[in-house]
């Protein structure tokens, strides 16, 4: 059988089946989907099949679905869920954690608050098959503390489902579903909002932040799955992913694989639809629903109406800052999570590209995104506190004008040197700042030498007939 490849076909949207989207619906005509809506359009649907399902059986069809996750790393998600202790069949469940990560903190990124501002439901839902998978007794939606609005919705959403069985004593539709004979499993629901820190967008951080204490990422091991919140097995979703569980369980897993392509490098696939939110220099930003693998110049021109004013396309970052920027001769780059080792950035992230035209400075982009992640940075480890300092200075010094090429290459040197990849810090905070600020200036590297003076190194001869007495 051939590997499945991205095609032109349009297919209505399954995550904003009830929010109008371009090209299926004008996005004036959307509104807040209330629980009767929700219900009345199939919602909670997949939550019913999935009580008539064993606990296990339900992980099973989200392990076939090959689902990756949507908050950026595109790790397994079924398979993310296995890692939680076993819990044997009819034993009393022990507290053990949702964590829903709605930060999106991400710049460049605005995809998960589509979910929150208009189908809250479809993301309780899913919280609620994952809980009842993963036996999770309470799951905590930790949204970015700038989601006022957001945050209300889900308030608002969370209490109709402990009204009509979802959560609560007599929650998930009122059945005793398949407890094996023991007690009935409850869930209960709760929002936490956020301060408004970048660094907790970082699991750990996060459920630090939930602990109520500074969100500094934790050192791994143990992992969340063994000691999470609390000190409890917890299992880190995002609002995407769990959004997409619904239709997985209703539908199946393998419904779930004829969306969406193989892996072109012989890594894991890319399946299912995404929701990509498009930014920049274009003539109809927004989010959408597409399939992965759809190159970036088909999103550009046939969904977003283009470049801006017909301009030339310059780069695009293709996926939140951290990822780093595809160059000019990458316009054709597919956005599937074989991105990163085919064009040379960090990886396809929240797939939320930023697209820059032939007009654009890329020295004050690379100095933009340093600033940021100077201010984000938690300070916990030396290479990232100072390092992102340092790298902020550089770029500022060679933006106006005043640096050499030796500060050019000391700023690829420092990039190159901090992250938890060259396994310098905890998190992955510097490596979004390496990758964002090294791509830039590796891939628009002339830009950056018309800015610098040349440094001139005198040779001296200090051996030899020429030397000096």
């Amino acid at each position: 059988m051939p590997k499945k490849t991205w095609s032109q076909t349009l297919t209505a949207g399954v995550l904003t089946k009830r929010i109008p989207t371009p090209p299926f619906g004008d996005i004036k005509d959307r509104h807040i989907v209330s629980y009767e809506e929700y219900v009345r359009t199939g919602g909670y649907e997949g939550l019913r099949k999935a009580l008539a399902m064993k606990p296990e059986d339900v992980t099973e069809e989200v392990k076939k679905s090959q689902l990756r996750g949507r908050g950026g790393a595109g790790f397994p998600t079924g398979l993310k869920w296995t890692f939680l202790p076993k819990v044997e069949e009819g034993a009393e469940v022990k507290e053990r954690y949702l964590a829903v990560n709605a930060d999106e903190s991400e710049p460049g990124t605005f995809k998960d608050r589509l979910l929150m501002d208009f189908d809250p439901h479809l993301l309780l839902e899913g919280i609620a098959i994952c809980c009842y998978a993963c036996k999770l007794s309470k799951a905590y939606i930790f949204i970015r503390g700038e989601y006022h609005h957001q945050a209300k919705v889900l308030e608002r959403a969370i209490a109709e489902a402990y009204e009509n069985g979802i959560f609560g004593e007599r929650g998930l539709i009122n059945s005793d579903a398949n407890t094996g004979g023991g007690p009935r499993f409850r869930v209960d629901c709760y929002v936490h909002r956020g301060a408004g820190a970048y660094i907790c967008g970082e699991e750990t951080a996060l459920l630090e932040g939930l602990e109520g204490k500074r969100g500094w990422p934790r050192i791994k091991p143990p992992f969340p799955a063994l000691k999470g919140l609390f000190g409890r097995p917890t299992i880190i979703n995002n609002v995407e992913t769990l959004a997409h569980l619904p239709s997985i369980v209703e539908h199946g897993g393998a419904w779930f694989t004829e969306q969406g392509v193989e892996s072109s490098v012989g890594g894991p696939p890319s399946f299912g639809t995404k929701l990509m939110g498009m930014s920049g220099h274009v003539e109809r930003p927004g989010v959408y629903e597409l399939e992965l693998g759809i190159p970036l110049r088909t999103f550009v021109e046939d969904y977003c109406g283009g470049m801006r004013n017909g301009k030339k396309f310059k780069g695009a970052i293709p996926g939140g800052v951290s990822m780093g920027v595809l160059g000019p001769d990458q316009y054709e780059a597919e956005l599937d999570f074989d991105i990163g080792r085919k064009y040379n950035v960090l990886g396809l992230g929240t797939a939320c590209p930023t697209v820059f035209d032939e007009d654009t400075d890329m020295v004050l982009v690379a100095r933009n995104i340093a600033r940021f992640y100077k201010h984000e940075s938690c300070g916990q480890c030396t290479p990232c506190r100072e390092g992102s300092g340092w790298l902020y200075q550089l770029l500022v010094k060679i933006e106006e004008g005043q640096g050499r090429t030796k500060d050019l290459d000391l700023a690829l040197e420092i990039a190159t040197s901090m992250g938890s990849m060259p396994g310098t810090t905890i998190c992955g905070l510097a490596d979004g700042n390496n990758w964002a600020c090294r791509t830039i200036m590796n891939k628009f590297r002339s830009e950056f030498e018309a800015r610098v003076k040349p440094t001139y190194v005198p040779v001296k001869m200090t051996v030899g007939a020429a030397a000096k007495g």
